[in-house]
């Protein structure tokens, strides 16, 4: 629910750092909670994008590239303009498994080793929209390893059936 607050400007309307309302290929970026804003080593932005039928990098087709590439290109843009930190000093990425269910792109100081930034957890942005301009299914057709830590009730589940 915090997520559409923040969509429909119900909740921190006032941390918006770039909006483009484009309602199919739109999205608001603004300071994770993780980020103090108070320096520019740890920089953490967030971006939601607009679409709540998109949850995970497993529903991105080719249909989705204009939105990625909106998050990508306008991301960078608003990132530089704000902070003055540009593109190439960025990690741009999606977690997979996420830590909730609609769609969102993490943007952090390529120097800050942000939670979730590791190549087991992290797909970047760049490399997705590579992938699903080669293929629109890549992400449904493949297999995508992700670690779970040892309390996780989604490791319970994979142990109880045999999977892990």
């Amino acid at each position: 629910q915090w997520v559409y607050n923040i969509l429909e400007k119900k909740a921190e309307a006032d941390r918006i750092i770039h909006e483009n309302p484009d309602p199919c290929n739109g999205f608001v970026l603004v300071p994770d909670f993780k980020w103090n804003q108070n320096q520019l080593d740890d920089l953490y932005l967030i971006a939601l994008v607009h679409r709540r039928e998109v949850k995970s990098l497993r529903d991105l087709t080719a249909e989705h590239l204009p939105l990625l590439r909106n998050i990508l290109q306008e991301g960078k843009e608003a990132v530089a303009k704000r902070f003055g930190v540009p593109g190439s000093q960025l990690r741009i990425y999606l977690h997979y498994q996420p830590s909730y269910y609609h769609l969102h792109v993490h943007f952090t100081a390529l120097g800050y080793d942000a939670p979730g930034s590791s190549v087991e957890r992290a797909h970047l942005l760049a490399d997705v929209i590579d992938n699903l301009a080669m293929d629109s299914a890549y992400y449904q057709k493949r297999a995508l390893t992700f670690a779970l830590r040892a309390d996780e009730l989604l490791l319970k589940k994979f142990q109880e059936a045999g999977r892990a």
